[in-house]
């Protein structure tokens, strides 16, 4: 069984860690719920990653699953109000800082590539801010600044609903990811303020012209936490060959999402999903962008992942069948660890420190 280090592109633990209280969940103690604690990631091998703020929507949606002959279709979420976000991300954050103080030094909250470094080699979890969909922050930005000081590095400008700065993509199977409008003027002046603070800019969730958009904006490496390719699955969530194109010119990188329904070719949410198939969708992406481009990011916590994984503590299966199917050591550590701090490197350092 392969043994790697791992930095994981984006987790959703955070939006559950103020409920596991009344829940009974603590991640500091192993638990058999969801994909990740702490036990589990060093199980596995995880030594950090992006964990994702989300604001959750004002009211569930009910019955927003279409199921069409060939594939799916969910209803397009509704905008979220922006104070109702930022009540929501605040909670969050508290949350997640309450629990690395209470970790007593087994996690940290990481601000620069260094000191993800140096929680490595010092065996603690290197705890990385990133906030999915920008519904929070306001029109002139001050609370983005205040998120920055607070440790944001990374933030995706929408996730698959509308707001004020662009239009995340519905999720659908199969359809092409051009589905609508991009970045909105205050969209682009988004993009514009993080490259001027050293904040990644996260392009999932974020539709094919707001992707171009960006590309065309953005000073920093294309970047994409957690996504697959559109060639083998054609979900809206995944990236057409163009999209890679970009990335792998701008030498960015693409989070391989180990979410099933936009791994597999028919789209189906089907944990029993060979790690075989798997290693063969991510050999497609290193062959299209390099293995210097491609990277984990799991969705954790946040999506069905292959049954064979199952949580945190399978990861080593995963590099296992990837060193199956012809990865060498090199290529793996990359696409474990490497290539995250590689584009870190090439995003933050322009930066204000914090």
């Amino acid at each position: 069984m392969v043994e790697i280090d791992v930095f994981d592109g984006h987790n959703d633990v955070a939006q559950f860690i103020a409920e596991y209280t009344s829940s009974g969940r603590d991640f500091l103690a192993r638990s058999e719920s969801g994909h990740l604690d702490l036990p589990r990631a060093r199980e596995g091998g995880l030594v950090g990653g992006l964990f994702a703020l989300h604001a959750g929507p004002e009211r569930q949606p009910e019955n927003d699953l279409i199921i069409t002959e060939n594939g799916y279709e969910v209803i397009y979420a509704e905008t979220v109000d922006p104070l109702y976000a930022r009540q929501q991300i605040d909670a969050q954050r508290v949350a997640l800082e309450t629990l690395i103080r209470r970790s007593g030094g087994r996690m940290r909250m990481a601000v620069d590539v260094d000191e993800i470094a140096a929680a490595r080699a010092e065996a603690a979890f290197a705890v990385v801010l990133h906030m999915e969909g920008a519904e929070a922050v306001d029109g002139e930005f001050d609370y983005l600044h205040r998120l920055h000081a607070a440790g944001l590095r990374s933030l995706g400008p929408v996730w698959s609903r509308p707001n004020m700065f662009g239009y995340g993509v519905p999720f659908a199977f199969p359809r092409s990811p051009d589905t609508g409008p991009g970045l909105t003027d205050i969209g682009k002046e988004l993009v514009r303020t993080c490259n001027r603070l050293g904040i990644m800019v996260d392009l999932a969730h974020l539709n094919e012209r707001g992707f171009w958009d960006v590309a065309a904006l953005s000073h920093a490496p294309l970047v994409v936490t957690h996504a697959c390719a559109h060639a083998i699955c054609p979900s809206t969530r995944n990236l057409t060959d163009r999209q890679l194109d970009a990335i792998r010119d701008t030498d960015g990188v693409v989070g391989f999402n180990l979410s099933v329904c936009d791994i597999r070719a028919d789209g189906h949410l089907n944990d029993d999903t060979p790690l075989e198939a798997v290693a063969r969708h991510i050999d497609y992406l290193v062959n299209r962008v390099g293995e210097d481009r491609v990277a984990l990011g799991s969705d954790f916590d946040g999506a069905v992942i292959p049954r064979r994984i199952k949580d945190a503590s399978g990861l080593p299966h995963l590099f296992d069948a990837m060193r199956k199917s012809g990865f060498d050591r090199q290529t793996l550590s990359k696409f474990a660890f490497d290539n995250w701090l590689r584009v870190f490197a090439l995003t933050w350092k322009n930066g204000p420190s914090s």
